[in-house]
């Protein structure tokens, strides 16, 4: 896992890093946010007025753009909603952003039967700990996962890494195998 202060050039990070960042531009206390990955080129060809828009990474041979798919449906399950999601051959890549609660491994133990007083106890955890997790993927199995913790919310501390969050990779990957 390294810190994003080092320069990516990838089309794939290049693009996870934007969607983080934008994502984060809205704050804390987000509901999860999905995106397809597409490559830039076919995006400029379909709308050419996007064309002035674009910049530096963006004109990069392989460049993809992440469109927000909005309106998800509210769930408290994460993978059930991704279950049922398919893409189109258009789409190459998906991006998805989560907010987690992480604590200490020791604050799992004593934990109430009951599903939601659990929660309540985890959330109430002094060590607790909110991070935003932002995992893309590729239809050709590549995988970018960022972290960004709300204790040290600035860009220049933004985790990168193949593996943060394996679950994730594998739910969000699913999506795109037609």
């Amino acid at each position: 896992m390294s810190q994003t202060s080092q320069p990516v050039a990838d089309p794939l990070s290049i693009a996870a890093l934007d969607t983080e960042k934008h994502v984060a531009a809205s704050g804390w206390d987000q509901n999860p946010r999905l995106f397809a990955l597409v490559p830039t080129s076919d995006l400029v060809a379909r709308e050419p007025h996007l064309r002035a828009q674009l910049k530096g990474a963006d004109l990069a041979e392989g460049a993809l753009s992440a469109i927000e798919q909005e309106d998800l449906p509210k769930t408290s399950n994460l993978e059930s909603l991704l279950g049922g999601i398919a893409w189109p051959e258009s789409v190459v890549g998906a991006a998805l952003a989560v907010e987690r609660i992480v604590v200490p491994p020791e604050a799992e133990r004593d934990l109430p039967v009951h599903a939601e007083s659990a929660v309540d106890a985890l959330a109430a955890h002094p060590k607790r700990q909110d991070v935003r997790l932002l995992v893309a993927v590729t239809r050709d199995g590549q995988s970018r996962c960022l972290l960004r913790q709300r204790a040290h919310d600035r860009d220049d501390q933004v985790a990168l890494g193949e593996d943060i969050a394996p679950g994730l990779v594998h739910a969000l990957r699913a999506t795109l195998q037609g």
